[in-house]
């Protein structure tokens, strides 16, 4: 069984910046690609960012994409989530999830599994982080 948790979470003003991150174990961490998630109250989880197991490609929700970064550091075992210029809206509980997808895709092809394999149960899941952004 593979374990997931995440940290860096906190409140921050509008126009600041946090770094999460996603400790793995109980795997191993470079079979998986990962990904994060986050859902705000009231509203259903939706997709953050993914990267491949070796770092090479990642894939982002567009309103997202210039503000956030994903990267991975697979000696350290864990995923993060760089976010700047944070706003209202982006108050969630944010979810790490690995994803076990075939090395034989094309790296971009790995980041985008993760979102849809989310859908369909084919994650494993880490209990969350909560950002609060206020003013």
């Amino acid at each position: 069984q593979v374990q997931l948790v995440e940290s860096g979470g906190g409140s921050v003003q509008p126009g600041g910046s946090l770094r999460l991150s996603c400790a793995v174990s109980g795997s191993t961490f470079s079979r998986y690609a990962m990904g994060w998630f986050r859902q705000a109250p009231g509203k259903e989880r939706e997709f953050v960012a993914a990267i491949s197991r070796s770092g090479a490609s990642k894939h982002y929700t567009d309103s997202m994409k210039d503000r956030f970064t994903i990267s991975r550091d697979n000696d350290k075992n864990t995923v993060y989530l760089q976010m700047n210029k944070l706003k209202i809206e982006d108050t969630a509980v944010y979810y790490c999830a690995a994803d076990a997808v075939d090395g034989l895709l094309e790296p971009l092809a790995q980041a985008m599994a993760v979102m849809s394999d989310a859908r369909y149960g084919l994650v494993s899941w880490g209990k969350g982080a909560l950002v609060t952004v206020s003013s």
